[in-house]
């Protein structure tokens, strides 16, 4: 049944219809332009955090590890959705074929899933690089490191598969009309004829999961690095976790925060301007957020960043 209905979907004429933002926008060709440079700040700025980080010896530590992770996920992430977005806008088209709509789909839930993961595996890391200092290079070692940054990718994937081929398997009856930028699952979902409510509990209750286990480990791990803040007595030491675990903790309420809202607060709170505002801001925004919350409060990136560009301090050959 589930072939038949892939198949249904695939008839002639069954391309979805993607609104988007500039349906809604009075300046359609202003906003295009805003994006594109938003589009290239998120590439450029997460490109140089992961070529910092694989060119600078000082920069190969878990940490690091793991943001350059993040940014590849970032790049990857703005690129399944802003250039068709921008693309169909240039050349006035709005179609999107089932299958593009399924892979794009499937992409973009791999991708959320595994940065949620993620982030709960940078918190973790954190948490040993701050609570159990000695014992770190041991805890978190490389071979650690890739199996939980694989761990992450693996969750991510399997998620995406599920919810993609749920989602994709329904039959479409209704407008081909999706009022989003994107094939994003519930936007998808709404278009079904049948009964989703089954569905919607399953995919209610995978994402409590989704986020309830990262939140969980999120939570323990910083509560555990503020109670050892707590207690240090370098006021220099305190002052650098404070900056680097807070920087982490603005990451995570932006990307959960948007994410709680997507899969989490009920259809009668949702209207398509609000889903397109918070879908912007968390696939769009958040790109070319990370690599600033990551690089401006930290010395170790500016200083790289600084040795790459050969910027010396004038001053300092004057001095000497």
């Amino acid at each position: 049944m589930d072939s038949t209905m892939w198949l249904a979907n695939h008839t002639g004429g069954s391309d979805f219809i993607l609104l988007g933002l500039f349906s809604q926008s009075k300046h359609p060709a202003l906003l295009c332009v805003v994006i594109f440079v938003i589009f290239l700040m998120a590439l450029t700025g997460n490109a140089i955090l992961i070529l910092l980080i694989l060119s600078n010896a000082h920069l190969h530590t878990p940490m690091y590890f793991f943001i350059s992770q993040l940014s590849v996920m970032d790049v990857m992430y703005i690129f399944v959705t802003v250039p068709k977005m921008l693309m169909d806008q240039v050349m006035g088209v709005k179609k999107i074929s089932v299958p593009e709509c399924g892979i794009q789909m499937f992409l973009y839930v791999t991708l959320a899933g595994s940065e949620f993961f993620l982030l709960a595996a940078m918190a973790y890391d954190r948490y040993l690089a701050v609570c159990h200092p000695l014992r770190y290079p041991v805890l978190m070692n490389y071979r650690i490191c890739l199996f939980l940054a694989s761990g992450c990718w693996f969750l991510g994937s399997v998620d995406g598969f599920m919810l993609t081929t749920i989602t994709m398997t329904f039959p479409f009856c209704r407008s081909r009309e999706i009022h989003h930028f994107f094939c994003e699952v519930p936007a998808i979902m709404k278009l079904s004829c049948s009964d989703t409510s089954l569905i919607e509990r399953l995919m209610y209750l995978c994402c409590v999961l989704m986020l309830l286990i990262p939140v969980t480990v999120i939570s323990s791990s910083y509560s555990f690095i503020l109670l050892t803040i707590h207690r240090m007595n370098s006021a220099e030491g305190r002052k650098k976790a404070f900056t680097t675990c807070s920087s982490h903790m603005t990451v995570v309420f932006l990307f959960y925060g948007a994410a709680i809202y997507t899969y989490m607060i009920p259809n009668s709170y949702h209207t398509p301007e609000k889903d397109l505002v918070v879908s912007f801001f968390y696939t769009i925004l958040t790109p070319v957020l990370n690599p600033l919350i990551y690089s401006l409060r930290n010395k170790d990136v500016t200083g790289a960043v600084k040795k790459m560009l050969n910027v010396e301090p004038v001053f300092q050959r004057t001095i000497k």
